[in-house]
């Protein structure tokens, strides 16, 4: 990439031309263009309507096409110059030939000034970067590209810093993250990866609502940090003069929607935890959340399989998709269905010799038993059973979870909203799906009883006030809702960040967010 002191000199040469321009009485940053066509659109009449020849365009010009956006790539020669031209549909060359451009070129439109009517000369005002809104005809060039030759034309933004270079682009990471827009100008994959997030967005919407599901929203300020076991982000509301939480999860204000008479709900959620940093967490992400009345785990597995599936067909278009293990070792995930169900307890007891059941909502033991195997968790002093159950998955048997799987049974102490299986009081009817050690989407048979909720709720207020900073807070207005009355009822949070990166090969979470928190720089 350039050097600081030649992008500086670049600056300074295309402030330069800026001022030349608006003396000279152009306006460098008009307020609208009118076009007719994308650069994807020529390509395809390109194909049903075969452009004319140079020789009959330049005897009888029709100038029936207008488009409009960055000149990349600007090669002049003598009296050709060609280009690329960029807009959100692809690229389209572009072609300014003096004689012809300055024979058509609408006339005062330029400076006013000796040059006025030389456009081909006004050329040396434009660089390459520049938005311009340009009118002519396409023909073929000798090398068969198809091209748009340009009868007038006109600057409808002046870019005063230079883009990356386009073989090269941005090479370091954080510069990629920090200015993303620089990225997907210099980085086609870039723009691809989140093009494929929207349509991924896009496809869960169609998939949602044509099996009767609701979209609705739900606040995301809060008076209680509630949804999920995590550390909240908090900030003090001065009008009501109380504390608030940034939303960590939807879940209990979607159930208090099933509790006022919907039955199946979704919503596509910003969620914030103040954790720590790593590839496959982000503070601020996105959730697909739903809740259906009426459902158990197992109705909820084979949905969820269904809906993944559909998915990743719609929108990747195969089942088998590359990937990079944590080791950065290349595999190939395969999500045909049907996917294997693992049982918690049992991997766990497989992996490190630990059957955690042994030592049920016994912390204190359980902790002995994981440093006797010397095991390292990080802040294990403070955690309660539940929490404790999960760092030791997360430290033994995730990351050997590579192809897609489900994940089933946790113990009820770690999931303090999950409906307690029947059979095993000690645990509950859940689910995670796994993939390439990610927990994409985590699921249950929902807690309905009140009465068990509450006794859950006061063993995690307790955990909370022994220092377990991610311990749900006793939530008494969500009690109150389910007191009030609710049916059977099962669903999942999906977070969409990881799902993307996996559907696009990425080995961290940043990659697949378009504009991800950075630290200013100083």
């Amino acid at each position: 990439m350039p050097d600081n002191q030649t992008v500086l000199n670049e600056f300074e040469e295309r402030k330069k031309k800026l001022a030349e321009l608006r003396e000279g009485g152009w306006q460098p940053y008009p307020e609208r263009y009118e076009r007719s066509h994308t650069a994807a659109d020529l390509h395809a009449l390109a194909e049903k309507n075969p452009p004319r020849s140079t020789e009959e365009i330049m005897a009888k010009p029709e100038a029936n096409i207008k488009i409009a956006g960055r000149l990349m790539l600007m090669r002049p020669h003598g009296k050709l110059t060609f280009a690329k031209l960029r807009d959100h549909s692809g690229e389209i060359q572009v072609c300014f030939m003096q004689d012809f451009l300055n024979a058509h070129a609408k006339a005062g439109k330029g400076p006013a000034s000796d040059d006025s009517a030389d456009a081909y000369k006004m050329l040396k005002k434009i660089d390459m970067g520049d938005f311009i809104g340009a009118e002519g005809e396409l023909f073929f060039t000798k090398h068969g590209e198809l091209t748009l030759l340009i009868k007038d034309y006109v600057l409808l933004g002046k870019t005063l810093r230079p883009l990356p270079e386009k073989f090269h682009g941005l090479q370091d990471q954080e510069s990629k993250y920090r200015y993303r827009y620089l990225d997907m100008l210099s980085d086609p994959d870039s723009m691809e990866r989140f093009k494929l997030r929207t349509k991924l967005i896009k496809e869960m919407r169609k998939f949602m609502d044509a099996n009767h599901f609701m979209e609705v929203e739900t606040p995301i300020l809060t008076s209680i940090p509630s949804g999920a076991a995590a550390k909240p982000f908090s900030t003090h509301h001065n009008a009501l003069d109380i504390d608030v939480f940034l939303r960590i999860a939807p879940e209990t204000y979607l159930k208090r929607a099933i509790v006022g008479g919907f039955e199946r709900v979704y919503e596509f959620a910003k969620c914030f935890r103040n954790e720590g940093i790593d590839p496959s967490h982000l503070q601020e992400f996105t959730m697909l959340e739903y809740y259906a009345a009426y459902w158990n785990y197992e109705d909820n597995m084979d949905f969820t399989e269904k809906l993944i599936t559909h998915i990743i067909k719609e929108v990747v278009g195969d089942y088998k998709l590359p990937c990079r293990d944590r080791d950065g070792n290349e595999q190939m995930i395969d999500f045909t269905p049907p996917w294997p169900r693992l049982k918690f307890v049992e991997i766990i007891e497989k992996d490190c010799g630990i059957n955690i059941l042994d030592y049920y909502s016994d912390a204190d033991k359980l902790r002995a038993e994981i440093k006797k195997k010397g095991i390292e968790i990080e802040k294990v002093q403070t955690m309660g059973y539940g929490n404790l159950c999960d760092a030791l998955y997360k430290k033994v048997s995730r990351p050997k979870l590579i192809q897609p799987c489900f994940v089933t049974k946790h113990p009820v102490d770690t999931k303090p909203l999950a409906r307690r299986n029947d059979e095993d009081p000690r645990l509950a009817d859940t689910f995670q799906v796994l993939v390439n050690t990610w927990e994409i989407l985590n699921a249950y048979s929902e807690l309905v009883d009140p009465v068990d909720q509450r006794e859950r709720l006061l063993k995690q207020a307790e955990a909370r006030a022994h220092g377990d900073e991610e311990a749900m807070p006793m939530d008494e207005d969500y009690l109150l809702a389910m007191e009030h009355g609710m049916p059977p009822i099962s669903g999942w949070g999906m977070g969409i960040d990881r799902f993307t990166a996996i559907l696009t090969n990425q080995d961290n979470l940043k990659d697949t967010v378009l504009f991800p928190l950075m630290k200013p720089e100083k």
